[in-house]
């Protein structure tokens, strides 16, 4: 059976291009087999990098994206090339995380995700901006108000 002739997708099973710059396009979504059931998935991505926008100074990080996926899910292989097309991006580290999770909600339209930046250190202090989201009017938007008071 081949998946991605059914599904659509175009970089799972390819040669892999990568992109100098930020590439939302290159995200891909597959349709979820239990939109009835709620579960989590996880992704960690140790190597992300972007620049400063100022200095153009790397920045690396790790980010953790976990979602509770509605009718479609991200698939892997886009995933990372969309993260990897970071590396030469100039945007700040709250910027990064609040992208990621913007372009994963117009792709997937989840009922619930967050998106985590573990930043190293640069000048003595390190930073991990947190940003999350619930499908407006459900359980999902309790959800996210919810860990977001929590968070620490």
């Amino acid at each position: 059976m081949n998946t991605r002739k059914e599904e659509g997708l175009k970089a799972l099973g390819r040669e892999t291009q990568y992109n100098k710059d930020y590439t939302p396009e290159v995200l891909e979504a597959f349709e979820n087999k239990h939109p009835d059931n709620d579960y989590w998935v996880r992704f960690n991505c140790p190597e992300f990098t972007a620049v400063c926008p100022i200095t153009g100074q790397p920045d690396f990080a790790e980010i953790r994206i976990s979602y509770i996926p509605g009718k479609r899910m991200v698939e892997s292989k886009s995933l990372k090339l969309y993260l990897f097309s970071f590396r030469n991006h100039g945007a700040f580290h709250e910027d990064c995380v609040n992208i990621i999770m913007k372009d994963l909600i117009t792709l997937m339209e989840p009922k619930y995700i967050e998106v985590t930046g573990f930043f190293l250190p640069r000048g003595g202090i390190s930073i991990h901006p947190y940003a999350n989201w619930g499908r407006p009017g459900t359980k999902y938007q309790l959800l996210a108000d919810k860990r977001l008071a929590e968070h620490e």
